[in-house]
């Protein structure tokens, strides 16, 4: 071989090896919209594991939605994460994420909980649930989501508003499961029974509850959950004030949404993407998600010990948790029409 091919060669190789490199670096660049200890305690735990070190930028979903496109083919964005399937869908309707084929993930999560072509991966639950004054009383019609829009409870309801993520996908599984007139049809009966305007977050809800400002609210399990492991006792007492209902239970089942990831399109370390994802369906990080957050595993038949174990075994609705992003801008629409501030 002559010197001139033999050089040739080698650039080659030497090309070759640095985009493998590229593609196979022990780095994985994550952003991310959960705010919470218990995800440090997952990436140092996976970097002692793998080796992989994680690159961590945080910020509100929408905002990490908006900078993942301006970056476009230059984001060093491998994967994001974020609560609720409406969110995830958000990033999905843009283009920004690529299939995912794993048979870890496919065999770990429930089919309900992840996209139908592997766009997205739901990794931990929470239940929308009803709650009430316990010193009042249970009202007397108060057993499935269509109860919150009966007259009999007119003038009971606390409520977030139109916009907040939790309550467009639970309007958007209505719209999904009745169509959307009888979906409407909830909208303007729940606002008729509304006590104030809409306004606060679940935790502030909560408290509305329990301080006899309403009656009723609509919650997620994950807010109760941190008030009943609170250290402080002030919390503790707010979260036995209220009793709960698991809705639709002889029904459909009660709705839930998830925390999820999904790998971007432009992922330069999407290996170690799908390995982190893979990692966190792991029964370790499974318990922790419920152990130390208060959400409800995705992984089935994982043995937890958490508040939530309080509130006993439930119907969960089995709807694919993309027809809650798929019917979103419906639910906007609706809220509007219905008067939902």
């Amino acid at each position: 071989m002559s010197r001139f091919l033999a050089g040739i060669l080698i650039l080659g190789l030497v090309l070759a090896g640095a985009i493998g490199a590229r593609a196979a670096t022990g780095e994985l660049n994550i952003y991310s919209a959960r705010h919470y200890d218990t995800d440090l305690a997952l990436y140092d735990r996976f970097t002692e594991e793998t080796g992989i070190a994680i690159n961590l930028i945080e910020g509100e979903s929408d905002e990490l939605i908006a900078r993942i496109e301006r970056e476009g083919v230059q984001s060093p964005a491998d994967l994001l994460i974020t609560v609720d399937a409406g969110r995830l869908w958000r990033a999905e309707d843009k283009g920004l994420f690529q299939p995912v084929t794993s048979e870890i993930l496919e065999t770990r999560i429930p089919g309900h909980l992840r996209h139908p072509d592997g766009l997205w991966f739901g990794l931990s639950k929470r239940a929308r649930i009803i709650i009430y004054n316990k010193a009042q009383g249970r009202p007397e019609k108060l057993e499935t989501y269509a109860d919150l829009a009966d007259p009999s409870n007119k003038g009971t309801v606390c409520m977030r508003s139109s916009s907040n993520i939790y309550n467009l996908s639970l309007l958007a599984a209505i719209i999904e499961h009745q169509g959307t007139e009888e979906a409407e049809n909830w909208a303007r009966g729940t606002v008729a029974n509304f006590a104030r305007p809409p306004q606060g977050n679940d935790t502030g809800n909560i408290q509305a509850v329990a301080a006899g400002e309403c009656r009723i609210s609509l919650v997620n399990t994950y807010y109760v959950g941190r008030l009943m492991g609170s250290d402080k006792p002030e919390d503790r007492a707010v979260a036995d004030a209220v009793g709960l209902v698991f809705p639709d239970q002889d029904g459909r089942g009660t709705h839930v949404n998830i925390g999820g990831a999904g790998v971007l399109k432009h992922a330069p370390n999407r290996a170690n993407a799908v390995r982190f994802i893979e990692f966190l369906t792991g029964d370790w990080a499974q318990r922790a998600f419920s152990e130390q957050n208060h959400e409800y595993a995705a992984v089935p038949g994982i043995e937890i010990d958490t508040p939530l174990n309080a509130f006993g075994p439930f119907k969960e609705d089995a709807l694919n948790a993309s027809a809650l992003g798929r019917n979103q801008p419906e639910a906007v629409r609706i809220f509007d029409r219905a008067g939902w501030k």
